[in-house]
């Protein structure tokens, strides 16, 4: 199986379902995208294990509502990481040693830096400043040749631990 095979979901649906989802996706949205092939139970259990992320609580719109978890929706794509991992044999150990050790930061990092950039983007906008315009694009491509970075890092250091098990 290739890198950007999937086990549930094909690259396409993942893509279609991040841009459907981009303020997140609830538990039952992920449940029902993998369509009998992720249970809540075990869906919460890559949470507990460290796995998948922690929900952020977003409050309901309406009175007395409270307020519900929610994920990224690339959550669907660390799911079928994790999913890909065990159908080649590794234990859940293994996965957090040596696949997804970094890959939570990694991606918290993603989301601060486009909340910031969200943020900072309004404000120029209603500004009207040029010059801080073209300093956030330029902002925009660091941030994301960065991250992008970090995770070929992260995939370079996973690799070097597959080859180190397969030879042992």
């Amino acid at each position: 199986m290739s890198d950007t095979e999937t086990v549930g979901l094909s690259e396409r649906e993942l893509g279609d379902f991040e841009r459907r989802n981009p303020a997140g996706v609830t538990v039952q949205q992920l449940v029902d995208a993998f369509a009998g092939r992720l249970t809540e139970a075990t869906f919460r259990k890559y949470v507990q294990v460290g796995l998948l992320p922690r929900s952020v609580r977003v409050g309901r719109k309406g009175k007395n509502r409270g307020s519900q978890g929610m994920y990224p929706a690339t959550v669907a794509r660390r799911i079928e990481l994790v999913r890909r991992l065990m159908a080649e044999g590794n234990t859940i150990e293994e996965i957090q040693r040596d696949h997804l050790f970094a890959r939570g930061e990694i991606e918290e990092l993603d989301r601060s830096i486009e909340r910031a950039m969200s943020a900072l983007g309004r404000q120029v906008e209603h500004r009207g400043d040029e010059l801080a315009t073209r300093k956030l694009v330029e902002a925009r491509t660091l941030g994301a040749a960065f991250s992008a970075l970090l995770a070929e890092i992260e995939q370079r250091v996973s690799m070097r631990a597959r080859m180190e098990r397969a030879v042992v």
